[in-house]
């Protein structure tokens, strides 16, 4: 998804549970996850792009673990950087997929439901045999990511391409209003799993509005 909608989804999801600096430090590392260089090549579980289903979800339980454990260890400003990349996968699951549009399909044409009434976790479709995610089709993708070059390039590129399945914003139409309120349930439910567990005394930390609880680091 845009920036924009990556940190609104946030905000919505975790705004009760942390301070408004851990929350941001939160935010700033789930955008880093679309920075140029460092996220968007080779690194296709950052975003559940290239079908990497398994991998997503493995880069998401491998940053769960990382943030019960600096947070156990102190480490705090660390711990709130694994939880911004581990909500950015989640997030992206939704707008780099299919899911949306097989969960539209259970309904009749023309009478969906209310984007709010989407299922986030329905395992049916999790595991159904249809799930895809687009692909990213080097070299020529990224320049389908320019204002402009887009409307040229992407009519060149397939049909199971990013390109054409994401839905990264409202421009691409009414399934991105199911893939937001999907993120947004996805986001929490992760939150309550990565949380579940850990002392209370810790937690509580994350809703303290002290600099010196985190202090800055490099995303």
């Amino acid at each position: 998804m845009l920036t924009t909608y990556h940190r609104a989804i946030t905000t919505q999801a975790l705004g009760g549970f942390f301070s408004p600096l851990a929350l941001e430090s939160i935010i700033l590392a789930n955008l880093r996850q679309d920075h140029w260089l460092y996220g968007q090549i080779g690194h296709p579980e950052y975003h559940f792009d290239q079908n990497a289903f398994l991998e997503g979800l493995a880069y998401i339980e491998s940053n769960r673990m990382i943030f019960r454990s600096r947070l156990e260890a102190g480490q705090n400003a660390l711990a709130l950087q694994a939880l911004g990349r581990l909500t950015h996968a989640a997030q992206d699951f939704y707008a780099h997929s299919n899911y949306v549009t097989l969960w539209l399909g259970r309904f009749l044409p023309g009478s969906p439901p209310p984007p709010a009434e989407i299922d986030a976790l329905d395992e049916t479709l999790l595991k159904h045999p249809d799930l895809r995610s687009g692909k990213i089709y080097w070299p020529l993708e990224p320049f389908s990511w320019i204002p402009g070059l887009g409307r040229i390039v992407i009519p060149l590129l397939p049909r199971d391409s990013h390109a054409w399945m994401n839905l990264d914003s409202p421009a691409r139409g009414p399934g991105f209003a199911y893939a937001f309120a999907a993120a947004v349930k996805r986001t929490l439910y992760e939150y309550q799993q990565t949380e579940t567990g850990l002392p209370s005394s810790l937690v509580s930390i994350l809703s303290m509005d002290d600099h010196s609880l985190f202090p800055a680091l490099p995303c």
